[in-house]
């Protein structure tokens, strides 16, 4: 059937054209169709099986009641012959796909069981005048087609989760036009360069830059963000991420498929398509287990018309036939990956390759990338040791360097501001070539300068500032009135996220290491500072790949994770390749897996969902076939000398509770799925 077909594939998504869906209606009316083709088979078999159930005998017999009417028998089966065709047709067009596949599974399981069961009775009824299973077959077919809608809803389920992202862009933009007049278009009419103004409340209805105006905007929805991020001139913005109380104007940078959200749908749309080896395994169940319930069926019927009847070997071969329907199997790996995939995209975490989610959970080493991925990758103020109050070392320091273009006189700027620190005025400033400057402030003497200065001036630093000397930092002393009055220390800072990550990975049991072109004492000092197990310093863009590769060698199933620019040849050597901030640029090739946010703390998370994930897989995987292992033999009739026999019908229940509970085990991953 198609949609067993679409369901081995995996569930997908959309592309986007322009903000709208192309396409991707069709994938949602797709599976609409098929919950509302199952509902309304099941309702209209469910109606015409009641008059089945009244006029049968065995029916009669066990309710203690009798019930004739003119053509009993024939309108039985003509009633059964309704059900047989319109209820069972899914079944039957399915088993006809599979085989022209050369592929037999659940489809053509459950259309060898309703066929054998309707033609079987039909010509008990009329040439053998033995028994007949009307009644059993149209309760088989009805429990069938319910737990094909249940299946079907909870694959929609899944989808809508993803397709939630789609709904999220507005339709409609307030297009600034160049006389200043803003004139309300349809986002689809966009184009690079135009401005948008967006008002407090409202979605920001394409990417660009903000050059005007201050807001805090919520991005949960598209990166996991979980706090509003404060956004200011220069700022890049996503489209569908909402505006919280200030008013922007954007400049729109990218429209269409280049937009982050057609980006994110488009690696979806490839994840979910590509095969896990998990559904490969599972597929191969099936197909396993098709050949098993068909020699078990052969077995049963042959031994049980030898020893009993053939009605009894019949109801026997069908009820094996029907528990052997590998249902469950069919949803086990596609209902995870759809809910899954959602709570990586939802999370910030975008999978290009499924294979790569399944292997991360397994990596016992990740190699990290330093600038930018450890650190923030800009130059600042790391560390301030005073002898003074700090804020009027810090007034001090900004005093004399406010009006200087160099980058550590910016740091020091930078960092004073964001401390609330206000300068002063300058008297008899001057520059000290090669070793820094002075100025008088407050009637202060004030000199800044490297270790240059401190020997021209002969002081000599105390005991508590020689420390300062180590970890390949940058030092500005601050020498007031002929004493050290304080250190202030520059480098590229370490993310406080990176501590986080790193202690989260070594409880993981996964060894961290850190590839960098930074000098030995700097790599030195951030890999104490993270007790980082090893790491690699002074290694040039292209020796990045080799010193993966020596791991490799060393035994370790190895994750590299990096900026994904000068990093590419590392991250497509390591077995898993893991870009992080990306931001918007999601577009990165040489990465299996790519993190949105420049948080490491995303990659324990990403691995912990990959593992969560493979368990749950794992899980439905043995629900789905490993009951077979015990329903099967009972199918047979093993313990009919003990009195336990079971019908096909009843048959019915126990394959669609399998299929319920592989949907409801599935459900329980939700729990992973960021508010927002």
């Amino acid at each position: 059937m198609e949609h067993q077909h679409k369901m081995e594939q995996g569930d997908t998504l959309p592309e986007m054209d322009n903000g709208k869906m192309k396409g991707g209606h069709g994938h949602s009316i797709g599976h609409a169709h098929h919950i509302k083709v199952f509902r309304e088979r099941f309702f209209v078999s469910l109606i015409l099986t009641i008059p089945v159930l009244l006029l049968s005998k065995m029916i009669q017999s066990w309710f203690g009641f009798t019930l004739n009417v003119p053509y009993q028998l024939e309108i039985i089966i003509g009633l059964s012959t309704i059900i047989y065709i319109y209820g069972g047709w899914p079944f039957l067009k399915g088993s006809l796909s599979e085989l022209k596949k050369k592929q037999p599974g659940m489809m053509t399981l459950i259309a060898t069981a309703i066929s054998v069961a309707f033609f079987y009775s039909v010509l008990s009824v009329l040439f053998l005048h033995g028994k007949e299973f009307f009644w059993e077959l149209a309760t088989l077919i009805d429990i069938m087609l319910l737990g094909h809608w249940i299946e079907a809803k909870s694959v929609m389920g899944a989808s809508r989760a993803l397709e939630e992202l789609v709904k999220i862009m507005p339709t409609n933009a307030h297009l600034i036009l160049e006389n200043g007049e803003i004139k309300e278009v349809m986002v689809s009419a966009l184009k690079p360069g135009d401005v948008v103004l967006v008002k407090p409340g409202e979605k920001i209805p394409s990417d660009g830059v903000v050059i005007e105006g201050e807001s805090h905007v919520n991005e949960s929805l598209l990166t996991g963000e979980s706090m509003p991020v404060h956004k200011v001139q220069g700022d890049k913005v996503i489209g569908g991420s909402i505006n919280g109380s200030g008013v922007l104007k954007i400049k729109i940078e990218k429209v269409g498929e280049e937009t982050y959200l057609s980006q994110v749908l488009k690696i979806v749309k490839t994840a979910q398509e590509s095969k896990s080896r998990t559904q490969d395994l599972a597929n191969r169940a099936a197909a396993v287990l098709f050949y098993v319930a068909l020699a078990a069926g052969t077995i049963t019927f042959i031994v049980w018309a030898l020893l009993k009847t053939t009605d009894f070997a019949l109801e026997r071969t069908v009820t094996v036939l029907v528990i052997a329907c590998p249902h469950a199997l069919g949803l086990a790996i596609p209902l995870v990956v759809a809910i899954s995939t959602a709570i990586t995209a939802r999370r910030g975490i975008l999978v290009r390759d499924r294979k790569a989610f399944e292997i991360v959970r397994n990596v016992n080493a990740i190699v990290f990338d330093k600038t930018g991925t450890l650190t923030e990758g800009d130059f600042g103020v790391s560390e301030v040791l005073s002898t003074i109050d700090e804020n009027e070392l810090l007034r001090l320091t900004f005093s004399l360097e406010q009006n200087s273009e160099h980058i550590i006189a910016k740091s020091i700027s930078e960092y004073a501001i964001k401390k609330g620190v206000n300068a002063e005025k300058v008297e008899n400033f001057r520059a000290i070539p090669g070793k820094g400057v002075y100025g008088e402030v407050g009637g202060r003497k004030v000199y800044l300068g490297g270790a240059n200065l401190l020997k021209e001036l002969n002081i000599e630093p105390e005991e508590q500032f020689k420390r300062f000397e180590t970890g390949g930092k940058t030092l500005v002393y601050v020498i007031v009135n002929g004493n050290l009055a304080g250190v202030i220390a520059l480098s590229d800072r370490i993310r406080e996220s990176s501590r986080k990550a790193i202690s989260r990975l070594k409880q993981m049991g996964i060894k961290v290491f850190m590839l960098t072109g930074d000098s030995e004492d700097v790599a030195k000092w951030v890999a104490q500072e993270l007790d980082i197990d090893q790491y690699f310093a002074g290694v040039l863009p292209h020796e990045k790949a080799q010193k993966i590769e020596l791991l490799k060698k060393q035994g370790y199933r190895v994750a590299m994770v990096g900026d994904g620019i000068n990093d590419a040849p590392a991250l497509v050597t390591a077995d898993v390749g893991i870009a992080i901030g990306a931001g918007t640029d999601v577009a990165i090739e040489s990465a299996d897996l790519i993190l949105v946010k420049n948080d490491p703390e995303a990659v324990p998370q990403l691995i912990e969902i990959s593992r969560k994930t493979y368990s749950k897989m794992v899980q439905n995987l043995w629900w789905a076939a490993g009951y077979n292992i015990i329903t099967i033999p009972l199918a047979a009739g093993v313990l009919y000398w003990a009195g336990i026999i079971i019908n096909p019908a009843f048959g019915a229940v126990l394959m669609s509770l399998s299929t319920i509970i592989v949907a409801v085990n599935s459900q329980t991953l939700r729990k992973y799925m960021p508010a927002g």
